[in-house]
């Protein structure tokens, strides 16, 4: 490659990307913020690693966190060096993969030295959860007390924290653990055994085999001369230290994240990592890319203005030369129906207004982002019912999760005996002992006798080769199925969709499990069910799953497509759309605080709400509802929750947010349903401009606030929309309240 066209490479950047990627040797930690350009900066530092600095390809390793990733650094360096594409997928060449293939690859050369062959097998999630269930049955563990799933997931927490079978054991603080303790060990073995490997063994074993095995670590050290890691903040544990083993000799780790975008910790990532790593490498390099490409000044400086909350975390700010474009839109909303048609009414709004002028808008445009799945149905219904195509990235529609088919499942087998695929999909779920063998003759036998496989079911008795005990777990089974097929017709839709759920015991295996957003969705469910019986007087199971039916087989749409999409704010991770809407923004639902270090929880909620608000390019608008439904659990339907806006919204600077009080359109009226009030709620929406209530607040009044509880005003500070409270609360001490936002009643 000439000078000149090395030249027009480092023209192409800015001032900052060019410092990051022709800086000298050494530790190099590249805090780019969102929409810096983070790819282009690994990829033009590999190039003149190559062109400049003389680096042999097969010195060079880069690690990213997708395969979509590696494949587009790929794509992008067979445009910048001489060599051509193929060059990088040669075994002597350039190293560019996922931590997890890097690894393989690594034990593939390796693996003998650790007793395994080398065409090991890797497990998958299933595989995995597959045989702990076989060691669970052979231990004889309870799993109405400790599910299989559970125990997977702890198996995977303690290998994420580098802690063996043995180790686990010695720290057992509890019968749990002693059993869990007792699968641990045994599923190394067995996976021994097997010559397989899970996940997290990929990322365990080449420290193992670098500890035992120091030549082939000195190797890898002399060969990796340059170590290039992509979204170093999501990183955990296991890889940092497999990264700075590697680069123990030369030191020449190029790290590139973003700690405001650090939203894995529930999956094993450290931002501690990042936060670190100048105490790690005390003579690197640190440059700040925030100049942002991508959104707004107003979209980024109300990002800003919340993300700063965050204690932890490195001081940086982004900046862009872009216009400052509208204001940041906060939309309430009376309910979640309300706040998905407001969100349907602003897509229509921007679509017919820019397609009227020089500029137009299509359905790709828009993204609609929430904290958990369960939200989607609502906004998946209305979309929908519009006509407006959309999809879903990073899950399924709603009524294709496995927990949403499989109760389903039951509901359709129940409405009709005849449905062979809903009873094989459940037969054994959750596990009742009925196994492959069992139902493979109960199929002969059905088959034979011209029955449908239920009614087999019920005839178990005259099939011979199926023992005693397997013979009373079907009759069990078929006798549940009977009895819920007859009991729907005596009881109302409602009653008995909530009955057979229960009875199941699909929920209680899930929160077993600690899957509460699962739960949630089959609480959905429930809650589809009482929309639908509050809207049809005659409602009955068969025309809910009809209607169930026809919105899957209508929703072909797929992510290339002209739609909308919709997702969760993880899944929102490394996107970008012109428009974005947030919605679901009320505290409990966003941030979701959980038990544990509720702080740590709190920063990354915040973290996460940074990452959904620059995913936008041109507009964005956030949403709450002031009530939202949540199901009883019971026949009495739905309860109805005043919701406390997010403390995100008060955090927001308000000199880049515009507010819109959108008031209930008359499509909202108030249905009566079995249970009580559903879809429009009666309660108003706040009125924050109020003066009344303004005058009424004085220092030394009592409030109640339907959280906090009861509490008294401290001091008062500033006016109008902006006017902000200090309250002694009884039971949680002294709270700062935005009045506007606080729901406060004055006593």
């Amino acid at each position: 490659m000439s000078g000149k066209k090395y030249d027009y490479l480092l023209e192409t950047l800015n001032a900052a990307q060019r410092q990051a990627v022709a800086s000298s040797a050494g530790p190099i930690l590249v805090l780019s913020g969102a929409g810096s350009g983070k790819t282009r900066v690994l990829t033009y530092r590999i190039a003149y690693l190559i062109e400049r600095g003389g680096i042999r390809a097969d010195n060079i390793l880069a690690v990213t966190f997708t395969n979509k990733a590696a494949q587009e650094m790929q794509e992008r360096l067979s445009r910048l060096v001489p060599y051509g594409a193929s060059r990088f997928n040669y075994h002597d060449g350039l190293w560019v993969g996922t931590f997890h293939s890097i690894c393989a690859r690594i034990l593939r050369l390796h693996a003998d030295r650790l007793g395994f062959s080398r065409q090991f097998s890797i497990y998958d999630s299933e595989d995995q959860l597959g045989l702990i269930r076989q060691i669970v049955a052979e231990l004889n563990v309870p799993t109405d007390k400790l599910s299989p799933g559970a125990i997977h997931h702890r198996i995977s927490r303690a290998k994420n924290g580098l802690q063996t079978a043995s180790q686990f054991a010695e720290a057992s603080g509890d019968f749990r653990d002693e059993i869990i303790a007792r699968v641990y060990a045994l599923y190394q073995q067995r996976l021994r055994e097997n010559n397989a490997m899970d996940f997290d063994d990929l990322l365990i074993y080449p420290l193992e085999l670098f500890r035992q095995h120091t030549e082939i670590l000195a190797n890898y050290t002399q060969r990796f001369r340059h170590i290039l890691v992509d979204e170093f903040q999501d990183t955990n544990r296991t890889q940092y230290l497999f990264l700075r083993a590697l680069a123990a000799r030369d030191r020449n780790v190029f790290a590139v994240g973003d700690d405001d975008q650090s939203i894995y910790r529930w999956r094993g990532a450290e931002v501690r990592n990042i936060l670190d790593f100048e105490q790690d490498f005390p003579d690197c390099k640190v440059f700040r890319l925030e100049q942002n490409y991508r959104s707004t000044r107003n979209i980024l400086e109300a990002a800003h203005s919340v993300i700063v909350k965050n204690h932890q975390r490195l001081p940086k700010k982004l900046w862009t030369e872009r216009e400052a474009g509208e204001p940041v839109a906060l939309l309430e909303a009376e309910n979640e129906f309300h706040e998905a048609q407001i969100i349907l009414d602003k897509i229509t709004e921007e679509i017919s207004h820019h397609n009227g002028g020089t500029s137009s808008r299509s359905f790709r445009d828009f993204a609609i982002l929430y904290r958990t799945n369960a939200q989607s149905r609502v906004i998946e219904d209305t979309l929908r019912r519009a006509g407006i195509p959309y999809v879903i990235v990073g899950g399924l529609r709603f009524y294709e999760r496995k927990e949403v088919k499989d109760v389903l499942a039951y509901m359709r087998l129940a409405a009709n005996p005849a449905d062979a695929v809903s009873l094989r999909r459940i037969i054994n779920y959750p596990l009742r002992g009925i196994g492959e063998t069992t139902i493979k003759k109960l199929e002969e036998f059905a088959r034979v006798n011209n029955l449908t496989l239920l009614k087999a079911l019920g005839g178990v008795g005259e099939i011979p080769t199926i023992k005693a005990g397997s013979r009373d777990k079907v009759l069990a089974f078929y006798n549940f199925i009977d009895r819920y097929a007859s009991l729907k017709n005596q009881l109302s839709l409602l009653e008995w969709a909530n009955a057979l759920v229960d009875a199941t015991g699909i929920v209680r295996l899930l929160k077993s499990e600690n899957a509460l957003e699962r739960v949630e969705n089959i609480n959905e469910v429930l809650r589809s069910i009482h929309e639908y019986a509050g809207q049809f007087r005659d409602a009955t199971i068969e025309g809910y799953l009809e209607r169930v039916s026809l919105i899957t087989d209508i929703d072909r749409w797929d992510e290339k497509s002209n739609a909308v999409t919709l997702m969760t704010l993880h899944s929102a991770k490394g996107l970008e759309f012109p428009i974005i809407f947030i919605s679901g923004l009320e505290e409990g639902l966003f941030p979701l605080i959980r038990t544990g270090d509720v702080d740590s929880d709190l920063e990354e909620e915040r973290r996460l709400f940074y990452v959904g608000t620059t995913r936008a390019k041109e507009k964005l608008f956030l949403s709450y509802a002031a009530t939202r439904s949540r199901f009883t659990g019971n026949a009495k339907g739905l309860t109805y929750n005043n919701n406390l806006p997010s403390r995100f919204l008060a955090e927001l600077d308000q000199r880049f947010v515009q507010r819109e009080s959108v008031r209930r359109p008359r499509a909202f009226e108030t249905h009566e349903a079995e249970g009580g009030k559903y879809f429009g709620h009666e309660q108003a929406m706040p009125d924050y401009e109020n003066e009344s209530q303004e005058n009424e607040i004085q220092i030394g009044k009592m409030v109640k606030h339907p959280q906090f509880g009861l509490g008294e005003i401290l001091a008062v500070d500033g006016k109008g929309e902006n006017l902000k409270l200090t309250i002694a609360f009884e039971k949680v001490g002294t709270k700062k309240i935005l009045v506007q936002y606080g729901n406060l009643q004055i006593l």
